[in-house]
């Protein structure tokens, strides 16, 4: 093994501290890697051991059941940032351990642009190519150059560029298959603290730039942290509306065939002079889970103020953990959501998280 310095066992093997829900049992073992090297080599022999291995980067994705986790859990905390240039273009390599939002931080103080859209998103760099995270009209396949994998399946290590991971809404094909572990990331940057196209109308506003306009980085980053903290979507120890997976459900997507039968059920629950949130989307319309669940009847807080597990009472589309809640309490919330969304509007929604032994119930 490498250096202790690098790689810590823990006797404490809950895994509850190590999400962002604060949800989950134990692990049989957890073992920290601080560094690319130790993470590779323990990977490696418990692979070899036959050992099942749980990672855990940022746990900002992660629900995991009651019952834990029977193998070892492997936290990814590598960390490290690098600058380079490639044709006259810069970039930000980041081991894949980094915090996410001081991997951002840091591009914007180092006078670059680029990753401002996607501030305050909890995690590890390292996590959001898997599912293709994006946020205020940004995501990772606009930005992402690179990928360092270990392939578990073969031992060998190598960059795959953002043509090779299928990156989609809120998915990749590293998402769900554990055979691929990722090592570092690299981003394209923009210089003189150029910010990406500002595409979303609410940031573009609150900036006072036309939609599809750049700003300054830093000025783009403090309106995205304030929009964020808002909705509960930064984290705070102190207050459980952040003690979340963020937004639980992805925006559904309808054929286009299927759209006027769903808006007739909009209408008819809620007046014909309803304007629905729609957008284009490769395989048609993308409607809001946020707009649907809310009118569906699940207002931001329900159940109760005394419920263990209820929506964020600034945003429909989190659901959180107030302090007691188990992973049986989270998942019934959501299925009751995902039901009555159904049952308003004939729209499925599918849960975005990676889910570790456990699974929302069936549908009614």
């Amino acid at each position: 093994m490498t250096d202790s310095h690098h790689m810590a066992s823990s006797p404490d093997t809950t895994l509850a501290s190590l999400t962002t829900l604060r949800l989950g049992g134990p692990a049989k073992a957890v073992i920290e890697c601080g560094s690319t090297e130790a993470l590779v080599q323990t990977v490696r022999d418990l692979d070899a051991r036959g050992e099942s291995v749980l990672l855990i980067g940022g746990g900002s994705n992660l629900v995991i059941g009651d019952d834990g986790f029977d193998g070892t859990a492997v936290v990814i905390a590598s960390s490290g940032i690098e600058y380079g240039e490639e044709d006259g273009r810069p970039f930000v390599t980041a081991e894949a351990g980094t915090d996410w939002d001081a991997l951002v931080a840091a591009t914007v103080e180092s006078g670059f642009g680029g990753l401002e859209c996607l501030s305050g998103i909890p995690g590890a760099a390292g996590t959001t190519p898997v599912q293709n995270v994006g946020a205020y009209g940004v995501e990772v396949a606009d930005v992402l150059r690179r990928v360092r994998l270990l392939d578990r399946t073969t031992g060998s290590i190598s960059w795959v560029g953002p043509d090779d991971l299928e990156l989609a809404y809120r998915t990749s094909n590293l998402k769900g298959r554990d055979s691929q572990v990722v090592l570092a990331v690299s981003f394209w940057l923009n210089p003189e603290q150029r910010s990406a196209p500002i595409a979303y109308r609410e940031l573009a506003r609150a900036i006072d730039v036309a939609e599809g306009g750049t700003a300054n980085a830093a000025d783009v980053r403090s309106r995205v942290l304030e929009l964020r903290a808002s909705k509960g979507m930064v984290l705070d120890p102190t207050d459980h509306d952040t003690w979340s997976a963020g937004s639980f459900f992805t925006n559904p997507i309808v054929a286009e065939g299927d759209l006027d039968a769903i808006l007739k059920r909009i209408t008819n629950r809620l007046g014909t002079d309803v304007s629905v949130p729609r957008y284009p989307a490769d395989a048609g319309v993308k409607l809001s889970a946020g707009w649907l669940i809310e009118r569906a009847g699940f207002t931001k807080g329900f159940p109760s103020d005394d419920a263990p597990a209820r929506l964020s009472t600034k945003h429909t589309l989190a659901l959180t953990n107030r302090g007691s809640a188990t992973t049986a309490d989270l998942l019934a919330l959501a299925g009751r959501v995902r039901d009555g969304v159904c049952e308003a509007f004939g729209v499925e929604l599918h849960p975005e998280p990676v889910f570790v032994n456990c699974a929302m119930p069936e549908k009614n």
